[in-house]
Formats: structure tokens, C-alpha cells, sequence
């Protein structure tokens, strides 16, 4: 047996929820470009789920469904509550996420309906969790969710306190459609792995949270914008970005495993984080990105990805970089759910093997020979 060094190119399973076929992302055969032009978060979260776009009263009964499920035990936010206000908002989340099993009756249902809850369950209360641990993180009180709007529109609702306007819910709308899957990521792969143990759907999800935290998945975001935060100004993008690549420090937001030639959705979060930087009057984070861009892909030929742009796209909308990676787990939800139930349908634990590299015909030796 040979090992290969993080999977690279190993198929570890089938699977018919999404692609990357020769750069092109799909979503059940859909072209994401297709999906963030068109779809609402909603529709696509059915599609992953069910395998087909929702009919007008499918999407009803869906959207009814979340708006029902979106509250959730009173016992999980006192419980957030008493979090160290300092603690990753990813671990805070994390937590949340598994306390929500011991409240659930049919957490340990595995039928197909009861998953097939439990999946909506999950997409409903993740956003609730995340604006309940902003606020909560600032010594506010948690605001409950309204009844029938959307998830984004709900999120900035709960995040704020107050109604947020058409484009900023078309903005986040947008990015969880960009978001929700990628076929056999880190995370999707770690959700996997768990319930193929026929371990809970809860139990997947946090799972899946964990790995996401890391700053090589879901994290790159946060280090985006930290990054434009310490360059300040487009006067200095320049000289920041040409002392990295001199001390060969690594620039985030940047290359993908999978693309090689620009990530689909890196466009779409783009053409968004112009729009909203002309909204408000200030397009300086939109133009330091493309900026950085230029700079990174004419030194290195690496184009930005998902991340990369989805930070500024954040920052506009008024939320903290805290933020940036448990909002790609509020959209990310739907593929992990989706991906689990798939997992249930065709289960086979997944065991590999591992290459041994240890010493050996090694023989015991008795303590006091030592």
C-alpha cells in the first residue's frame, strides 16, 4: 500500500448532489452560475435535498417548515450564555450545534422521515444559533426569529434587530446559494465519515463544523479580511502584498485543490462586493481586492476563491469577520444534510488504511530493563 498525501485525487465514493467537472461546479446537474442568477437559498437547499427543484406549494410547505423550526430550546441559549465571551465563534457554534441533540426526541430516529426532519430541523436553527451567539458575544439579548421570511432576510433580522434592506438580503441570499455545497470537501468528508458509523445526524453536523473551523477550509475567509484590515488602504496593497511573496508567506483567499483555472463562484461574490460598496457610498475594500488580485494572479498565476471576495461581501453587509465562517456553515448545512442523508440511503463504513512508516520487530522489554 502507498499512501497519498491528503487524498489528492482519490475517489472515495459516489455520489449525486454536485460536481466539479473541468471547473464547473453543479448542484444536482444545475451550473452554480444558473443557481446564484436565479435561485433563492431555499430552492436550493430543496434541490440538494430532494434531488429536483421545488414546485410553487413544495417551496411553501419547505419555507413554512423553517420558519416553524427556526426557534430553538431556551436551555441551548442559556447554555450559550455562559460561554467565555472570548471563545471561537466556530467552537461556541460547534457546542450549540451538539446540544441541540439533547433536546430533540428523534435524535436517535434513523428513519428516512425522521432524517429527512431533523435535516430541515438543523437548517432552520444553525442561523438562530449564530446571530443568538453575535449578540450574545456583546452582551445583548438574543432576538427571536420572525415568521415567514427567508433564512438571509431572518439572519440579518436576528444579527441586528431591525429589518435589513432588499440588496443586502439578495447579497447573503446569494452567497449561501454559492456556498451550500462542493462536493467531497474536508468537512462534507468529516460529516460522512461520522454517520457512516450510523452515528446521528447531529452528530455528523458537528463533525462537519469541526472541520470547517480550520483556516484551511472555512477559516480562510476570516484571514481575508484580517489581511485587508492590516493593509488599511488601497495606497498600500502594493508594497503589503509584494513583502509577502519576497518572505514567501502564504496569502489566503487564493488557489484551490480542485480549480485550476478560478473558482465559478468567485464572480458572483465579486460582481456583489462592487454593487454594495457603490450602495453605501464606499467601494475601497472592493477596490483593494481587485488590487490584490491583479498583483497575486500576475506574480503567481493563482486566481482568487470563494473566500476571497465573500470577505468584503461580509464587512459590507455590517457583519463582524467573527462571523465569516459560521455563515458559511449556516449555507453549508444544506450539503452536509444532504450528503448525510445520501450516506444513509448506500451505507458502508468508511475504513482506509493507513501506510505504516513505524519501527520494526520491535520486542518488550521489562520495565526495570528499560
Amino acid at each position: 500500500m502507498t499512501a497519498i498525501k491528503g487524498l489528492e485525487g482519490i475517489v472515495a465514493t459516489t455520489s449525486s448532489i454536485s460536481s466539479i467537472v473541468d471547473g464547473v461546479l453543479t448542484y444536482r446537474g444545475y451550473d452554480i452560475d444558473d443557481l446564484a442568477e436565479h435561485a433563492t437559498f431555499e430552492e436550493t437547499a430543496f434541490l440538494l435535498w430532494f434531488g429536483k427543484l421545488p414546485t410553487a406549494a413544495e417551496l411553501q410547505v419547505l419555507q413554512r417548515d423553517l420558519s416553524a423550526f427556526a426557534p430553538v430550546p431556551e436551555q441551548v441559549i442559556a447554555q450559550m450564555k455562559l460561554y467565555p465571551k472570548d471563545a471561537s465563534t466556530m467552537a461556541a457554534l460547534r457546542s450549540a450545534v451538539s446540544s441541540l441533540a439533547l433536546y430533540d426526541e428523534s435524535a436517535d430516529d434513523m428513519s428516512r422521515e425522521a432524517n429527512r426532519i431533523k435535516a430541515v430541523k438543523l437548517q432552520a436553527q444553525i442561523p438562530t444559533l449564530v446571530a443568538a451567539l453575535s449578540r450574545i458575544r456583546k452582551g445583548l439579548e438574543p432576538v427571536a426569529p420572525k415568521e415567514g421570511v427567508s433564512i438571509a432576510e431572518n439572519f440579518l433580522y436576528m444579527l441586528r434587530g431591525q429589518d435589513p434592506d432588499e440588496i443586502s438580503v439578495k447579497a447573503l441570499d446569494t452567497a449561501l446559494v454559492l456556498h451550500a455545497d462542493h462536493e467531497l470537501n474536508a468537512s462534507t468528508f468529516a460529516g460522512r465519515v461520522t454517520v457512516a458509523t450510523l452515528s446521528d445526524i447531529y452528530s455528523g453536523v458537528t463533525s462537519a463544523i469541526g472541520a470547517l473551523k480550520g483556516p484551511l477550509h472555512g477559516g480562510a475567509n476570516e484571514a481575508v479580511m484580517k489581511m485587508l484590515e492590516e493593509i488599511g488602504g488601497i495606497e498600500s496593497v502594493e508594497p503589503y502584498v509584494r513583502g509577502k511573496l519576497e518572505r514567501r508567506e502564504k496569502i489566503m483567499g487564493f488557489g484551490h485543490r480542485v480549480y485550476k483555472n478560478g473558482d465559478p463562484r468567485a464572480k458572483h461574490l465579486m460582481k456583489m462586493s462592487r454593487e454594495l460598496g457603490t450602495m453605501k457610498g464606499n467601494t475601497e475594500l472592493y477596490e483593494m481586492s481587485v488590487k490584490i488580485e491583479e498583483l497575486i494572479t500576475g506574480e503567481k498565476g493563482l486566481r482568487p476563491n470563494v473566500d476571497f471576495y465573500s470577505a468584503s461581501v461580509y464587512t459590507q453587509l455590517g457583519i463582524e469577520r467573527e462571523l465569516f465562517t459560521p455563515i458559511f456553515a449556516i449555507s453549508r448545512t444544506s450539503g452536509w444534510t444532504a450528503h448525510i442523508l445520501e450516506q444513509y440511503e448506500d451505507n458502508r463504513l468508511i475504513r482506509p488504511r493507513a501506510e505504516y512508516t513505524g519501527l520494526l520487530e520491535q520486542t518488550y522489554v521489562p520495565v526495570d530493563e528499560r
